[in-house]
C-alpha cells in the first residue's frame, strides 16, 4: 500500500495458530491439509521445526503478545503430552503471552483417553475441541471416521474427569441419508455431555475430496434446514447461544482463537500448510506455508518454508472483514470496521444500503448485522459485496 499515514494507529490483537498434519486415515468430506500417518510419527522432528519456524516470524511481530493459541489438524492428539509441553514452553520462551490465554487442542476419540487428556492439560491445554461429527454408528462409517460411538461417548467423558472446564464437541448435519430426527438425537446427545461449547457444521461436499468425486446422496435442502431450525432450538433451550454461523457456547466459553479470526485479527501461521495474516503500519500480509510435512521438515528453517506471500490490497481488506465479521450473531461496529481495515465504514455503506432494503442486513448507528434472512442466505449476500472478479473463497 506503500502510504505515508500509517494503515493503522493500533494493531489487531495476536493469535498463533499450529498446523500438525497427520491423521490415522483420509476422512472423504475433509478439505483439510492432512496426511495419513505411516509409521511412527517425526514427532520431535516435526516440533523442532515448528520453533525455528516461530523464531523466523519474531522480527514481525516484537513487542506484541499472543492472545492465544489453536493446535489443528489432522489429529494433533496423536503427539503425546511431553511433546505438547515441549511446543507449549517453546512458545511461551520465544513470545509474551496473556495471561489466562486460551490455548485449544483438537483431539479425535480414536486416539484420546483420560490419560492422555490430563497430559495436555498439565502441559498448558486448557481448551479441549473433540471431533465427534455424530453419534450414530453408520454415520460415523459413511464420514470415514476412525472411532464409533462408544468412543465419541468416553471421550467427551474423559475430558471432564481429566480436568477441562472447557470443552468443544464437533458435530455435522446434513449428512448422507440422514432424517432430522437423527440429527435431533446426535444433539441432544451432546448436550447430555455438557460440554461448555458445540460446533455444528453443515456437511458441503468441498473440491479435492471423495465425497466430491464420489457424492452420496444428501438431505434436500427443506430437510437441511429442519434439521438447523431444530439444532438451534434444542441448543438454546438449554443454555446454549449462537455467536457465529456454526458455533454455540454458555456464558463466558466462546472460543476466543476464532473469534479473534471472525473479527478479522491477525494470526501467526506454523507448520506445514499454514496459513497467517499479519498486519503492520501500512500494509496487511497473508501467508502459506509449504504444504507436504517433508517439505516442511527440509525447509522451516528457511524463507523457501513460505509457499505463499502477498500484500492485501484496499479492496481484499474490506472484503475479507465483511466476509468473517458478518458470520458473527453480534456482527460488528463501524469503529471496528475501521480498526482492522484502515478505512471508514461510509466506504461500503451504499452497498449495505442495498442489502438492508432486501432485508439481508441491519443496521443501525452502532452495529451491522445480518438479520434472519441473510443469515440464512449468507453467502448469496457476501456474492453481492465482493470486489469486482473476485471469487467467494473463505481464507483459512
Amino acid at each position: 500500500m506503500g502510504n505515508a499515514k500509517p494503515l493503522f494507529d493500533v494493531l489487531p490483537p495476536l493469535s498463533l495458530y499450529i498446523h500438525l498434519p497427520w491423521c490415522e486415515s483420509k476422512c472423504p468430506y475433509c478439505d483439510f491439509n492432512s496426511h495419513p500417518r505411516r509409521g511412527d510419527l517425526p514427532e520431535y522432528a516435526y516440533l523442532d521445526a515448528l520453533l525455528r519456524d516461530l523464531e523466523l516470524h519474531l522480527p514481525e511481530v516484537w513487542g506484541r503478545r499472543l492472545t492465544s493459541v489453536f493446535i489443528g489438524g489432522g489429529t494433533p492428539s496423536l503427539f503425546s503430552a511431553p511433546g505438547i509441553h515441549r511446543l507449549i514452553s517453546g512458545i511461551r520462551a520465544r513470545l509474551p503471552c496473556a495471561p489466562g490465554m486460551e490455548i485449544t487442542l483438537e483431539a479425535n476419540p480414536g486416539s484420546s483417553d483420560v490419560q492422555k487428556f490430563a497430559g495436555f492439560r498439565n502441559a498448558g491445554v486448557n481448551r479441549l475441541s473433540i471431533g465427534i461429527q455424530s453419534f450414530h454408528a453408520r454415520q460415523l462409517k459413511r464420514l470415514g471416521r476412525s472411532h464409533d460411538r462408544a468412543q465419541a461417548l468416553a471421550a467427551a467423558d474423559a475430558a471432564r474427569t481429566a480436568g477441562f472446564d472447557n470443552v468443544n464437541l464437533d458435530l455435522m448435519f446434513g449428512l448422507p441419508n440422514q432424517t432430522v430426527q437423527q440429527a435431533v438425537i446426535d444433539i441432544k446427545t451432546a448436550i447430555e455431555k455438557q460440554p461448555t461449547h458445540i460446533s455444528c457444521y453443515q456437511l458441503t461436499l468441498e473440491p479435492n475430496t471423495w465425497f466430491y468425486r464420489h457424492p452420496p446422496t444428501l438431505p434436500v435442502e427443506d430437510a437441511i434446514w429442519e434439521m438447523q431450525l431444530a439444532i438451534q432450538s434444542h441448543l438454546t433451550t438449554a443454555g446454549y447461544r449462537q455467536y457465529e454461523v456454526s458455533a454455540y457456547a454458555e456464558d463466558g466459553f466462546r472460543c476466543q482463537h476464532n473469534m479473534n479470526y471472525w473479527q478479522f485479527g491477525d494470526y501467526l501461521g506454523i507448520g506445514a500448510g499454514a496459513h497467517a495474516k499479519i498486519s503492520c503500519a501500512d500494509r496487511v500480509m497473508r501467508s502459506v506455508k509449504t504444504r507436504h510435512p517433508a517439505n516442511y521438515l527440509q525447509h522451516a528453517s528457511t524463507d523457501a518454508r513460505v509457499a505463499q506471500s502477498y500484500e492485501l490490497t484496499v479492496q481484499d481488506l474490506r472484503f475479507e472483514f465483511l466476509m468473517n465479521a458478518l458470520r458473527l450473531t453480534q456482527g460488528f461496529s463501524p469503529t471496528l470496521f475501521q480498526q482492522r481495515t484502515g478505512q471508514s465504514a461510509a466506504v461500503p455503506a451504499p452497498a449495505f444500503a442495498a442489502l438492508q432494503r432486501d432485508g439481508l442486513l441491519h443496521i443501525d448507528r452502532n452495529q451491522v448485522k445480518a438479520t434472519e434472512k441473510g443469515y440464512r442466505y449468507l453467502d448469496e449476500m457476501l456474492q453481492r459485496l465482493l470486489p469486482e472478479g473476485a471469487t467467494l473463497e473463505a481464507p483459512a
